[in-house]
């Protein structure tokens, strides 16, 4: 078993780092999940939102772990659980692959939180734990996956940023339009009669 964490600061605040969360899939930076399905979303007595998720992905996983566990087949599905408590500001996210579990686990764990000293920003931290299971080198073939999961990570962390940016520019497409200084096709064809 080997465990991986990682802490990251957004200079962005929490409320707008969670909505990024909730719509990070599909993005460019990160291809390889080509597939949300929504499986199940509710809010509990305490006003929490708990989704229940399954993603698609093609699973990058490196030759040599490929060649070792005897897979070719790199399509994986991942369970995912999150809860959003917008009271306390937290926004807890469970993953764990659900296929070629008898070879290889991945459980992660993701946590927003507003940063302690600046309410502009947020503290993203991450930790999984890989098990490598049934194979020789499986302490080995465990360190290859969480340099994968490092380097992921931050093509995690630039999506986020993408999406921000992608909803920053609706926000202000949005705001134009209510002013009135966008001309939609409809506002000009009422206009110009």
């Amino acid at each position: 078993m080997k465990i991986w964490t990682s802490e990251h600061i957004f200079n962005h605040p929490w409320e707008t780092v969670t909505k990024a969360a909730m719509q990070k899939y599909p993005n460019p930076m990160n291809p390889s999940v080509f597939g949300v399905d929504v499986l199940g979303r509710a809010v509990d007595s305490q006003g929490r939102l708990h989704s229940n998720r399954l993603l698609s992905a093609e699973w990058g996983l490196p030759s040599i772990v490929k060649s070792i566990i005897g897979n070719s087949r790199t399509c994986t599905f991942i369970q995912e659980h999150s809860v959003v408590d917008p009271r306390e500001k937290t926004f807890e996210l469970q993953s764990s692959n659900i296929t070629f579990t008898n070879l290889v686990s991945v459980d992660e764990k993701l946590t927003y939180k507003p940063h302690p000293q600046d309410p502009d920003k947020t503290v993203l931290t991450q930790e999984a734990i890989i098990s490598v299971k049934g194979v020789s080198l499986s302490s080995y073939l465990e360190g290859v996956m969480a340099s994968s999961i490092s380097s992921n990570a931050g093509k995690g962390r630039e999506a986020m940023e993408w999406v921000i940016r992608r909803l920053n520019a609706e926000i202000e497409e949005l705001a134009a339009t209510a002013r009135g200084t966008i001309r939609t096709p409809m506002a000009a064809a009422v206009t110009e009669k």
